[in-house]
This record gives C-alpha cells, structure tokens and sequence, in this order.
C-alpha cells in the first residue's frame, strides 16, 4: 500500500499547523495554574519567531528520514536537557511493528537526541 499521499496530507496538516501552533509547553517556574494553557502556543510562536527553534516542517522532515512511522502527537516544550533549559519537540509516532515511539529532537539544532518506546 503507498502510504506517501498520506504522510503528504499528514505533512501539509501539520506544516498548517506551525503557522498557528497548537502545542503543549511545560510551564516555567512560578507560572503553573489555571490559564497557562492558553499562552503555549503564543510562546512557542515567539520562540520560532526569535529564531529559538527550526520551523516544524524542518523537524518532522528529519525524523521521517530517520525513524519510518506515522506521526500521532507533536509538543513543544521547554525542557532541562543536558543541564541547561531548551526547547525539545517531542514526536509521538506509530513504527511499522505497531510500537509507539517518542523521538526528541532539539529546538534549535533540529538534531534527533533520543528515539523511546513510549
């Protein structure tokens, strides 16, 4: 079965999507409660905006180069990752075997920093 039209919609979806995204963010220190929801995705605006994360057609790119599987979730969050705060999309994918897999990629670099079996 040719899936490429598919991914090509799924694709197109989400590219759409990173015009106005829809993404969850972790909420920073002091700014948890009721209300924050509302603000992620004006926040992961600015972030790709300010130049702090690759767009999310470069992202979802790389990972369908390199982990096969159809996308199901995609989240921006700000993260502690190596000792510092970063931006990481986290893509949660069906592989061909039937698994869920998490890939973490970094927001700034779009570099693939972990592949999990969620």
């Amino acid at each position: 079965m040719n899936t490429q039209p598919y991914r090509r919609r799924l694709l197109a979806a989400l590219v759409a999507s990173a015009i106005a995204p829809s993404v969850s963010l972790a909420n920073p220190p002091g700014h948890e409660g009721v209300g924050e929801a509302r603000h992620d995705h004006d926040r992961a605006r600015n972030a790709f905006q300010q130049g702090e994360v690759r767009p999310i057609a470069e992202i979802l790119r790389g990972v369908a180069d390199a982990v096969p599987g159809e996308v199901i979730e995609v989240e921006l969050e700000r993260e502690n990752w190596l000792g510092e705060r970063r931006w990481v999309y986290e893509i949660k994918l069906i592989a061909p075997d039937g698994r869920v897999l998490e890939v973490l990629v970094d927001g700034p670099t779009a570099e693939i920093i972990a592949v999990e079996e969620d």
